[in-house]
């Protein structure tokens, strides 16, 4: 399956970052919670809550967990699962060469809960960032330009692109 823009569908991610993040879930809901749990409930037997530290700590830690749950049910409901699209065309999940204003990069796109499934020292950029919709359908030798945040037109040619 060819992956396509990602605007209003959700997160792209590859199959290893789904699995990925359905595990640390499972692991925040499960296991993580229930120690959090503990250690409020054990700091709460220790006396004044309004000067209790580990007291606060505890609920502090509890809330991150409770945010990133939150942040990953996200994440995997609306998720686009998918692999990128061999034909040598731009997609979510391709990694980029492109000659940027002058300076060579090489870059990935999709969400950035890929940055482990790519190589070291390659950013990820949205599909649906300017520069990722501007490449999107596009294909090694061609060039491509985009409005960029700070209002310049920035030509990218684009020199190699290969499936993540």
């Amino acid at each position: 399956m060819a992956a396509e823009s990602t605007e209003n569908q959700g997160t792209w991610l590859t199959q290893e970052a789904f699995d990925r993040l359905t595990e640390e879930l499972r692991h925040r809901k499960d296991t993580e919670r229930k120690e959090i749990a503990q250690r409020v409930e054990a700091a709460r037997q220790e006396g004044d809550l309004r000067e209790n530290a580990g007291y606060h700590a505890a609920r502090e830690e509890a809330a991150l967990n409770e945010a990133r749950i939150l942040q990953l049910v996200d994440i995997l409901d609306n998720a686009q699962i998918g692999q990128a699209a061999e034909d040598g065309t731009v997609s979510a999940g391709t990694v980029v060469t492109a000659r940027l204003a002058g300076r060579e990069q090489t870059f990935a796109l999709g969400g950035q809960e890929i940055n482990e499934d790519v190589p070291e020292g390659v950013k990820v950029f949205s599909p649906d960032a300017p520069l990722g919709k501007a490449l999107m359908g596009h294909r090694a030798g061609q060039t491509v330009s985009y409005l960029a945040p700070n209002g310049k037109e920035i030509s990218a040619e684009i020199i190699k692109v290969v499936p993540l």
